[in-house]
């Protein structure tokens, strides 16, 4: 297979469906992304030109016209055929993603790629409803995809070595780098990440040190782009304490979510889409 899929489905039009919709159309294939409903399908729509019209203005893109004209934007996932490959993007709900991935190996041609944009569900779990588990794997991108250089390559025990080789080839086609990791709790990034932001919430709640000198320690100290409690305002602490509740789960109590961790999602303070979380916004 090229370095880039003529046609690429994505399942889910959020934030991260379009955003990898969008880099996909910014290097050259055609994309079709599959939302729920007909009125999801019109926002996600509007979403992706939108990302489309900010990547004219940053000259990333240099014909807006041509770039929608390979978009296509569904309600229907029938819509997947012919897709060379297919990435899952909806949110992180064991049952969902394996009902998605199940009805998309039904539609695309056998020799099809399938693969999932979850942050730490199990390669393997997933796999378990697919009639072609060598031909699935994780495919992590990072949030806001535009400006994320990452891609995490999640491999499956099941999973073909040529479609490792082919994820990178992928990953390098659109301007990113690639990380090999094999099919394990939280992966790479998300066990080293949430860890950080854990360890960060305890240190707050201790009265260690401000929201913003605990960042500030490893901004400037470490390099850090965005300190743990700030990047958890941009993820969601409501994901961040899903993804915790299931890494706990899986690894032990190091990775418990601490109680200011719970109250504020109780209290519905989920970060920047609520206007509140570690951070005002």
């Amino acid at each position: 297979m090229s370095a880039l899929p003529t046609r690429v489905g994505v399942i889910g039009g959020g934030r991260m469906g379009v955003g990898i919709a969008h880099a996909f159309l910014v290097a050259g294939s055609g994309v079709v992304v599959v939302e729920r409903d007909a009125q999801a399908a019109v926002v996600a729509g509007e979403r992706l030109e939108q990302n489309l019209l900010r990547s004219v203005e940053r000259g990333s893109l240099d014909n807006f016209d041509v770039a929608l004209e390979r978009a296509q934007v569904s309600s229907s996932i029938e819509d997947l055929a012919g897709c060379e490959l297919v990435i899952e993007a909806v949110p992180e709900d064991l049952g969902l993603k394996v009902e998605m991935l199940t009805a998309a190996e039904q539609i695309v041609d056998p020799a099809a790629a399938l693969a999932t944009n979850t942050s730490s569900l199990s390669i393997d779990a997933l796999a378990e409803g697919l009639t072609r588990p060598e031909r699935f794997i994780g495919l992590h991108f990072f949030n806001p995809v535009p400006a994320s250089a990452l891609i995490e390559i999640v491999v499956g025990a099941r999973t073909d070595p040529s479609l490792v080789e082919d994820a990178e080839a992928w990953t390098a086609g659109i301007g990113k780098t690639p990380v090999v990791v094999s099919d394990s709790p939280g992966f790479a990034s998300s066990r080293l990440g949430v860890f950080l932001a854990l360890e960060a919430m305890r240190m707050l709640e201790e009265g260690v040190a401000s929201a913003q000198d605990i960042d500030a320690a490893m901004e400037l100290g470490y390099r850090h782009p965005s300190g743990p409690l700030r990047t958890t305002d941009l993820v969601g602490l409501d994901v961040r304490l899903h993804i915790a509740e299931y890494l706990a789960a899986e690894l032990g109590e190091r990775f418990t979510p601490p109680q200011i961790l719970r109250d504020k999602v109780a209290a519905g303070e989920l970060g920047r889409k609520t206007g509140r979380g570690f951070y005002d916004w």
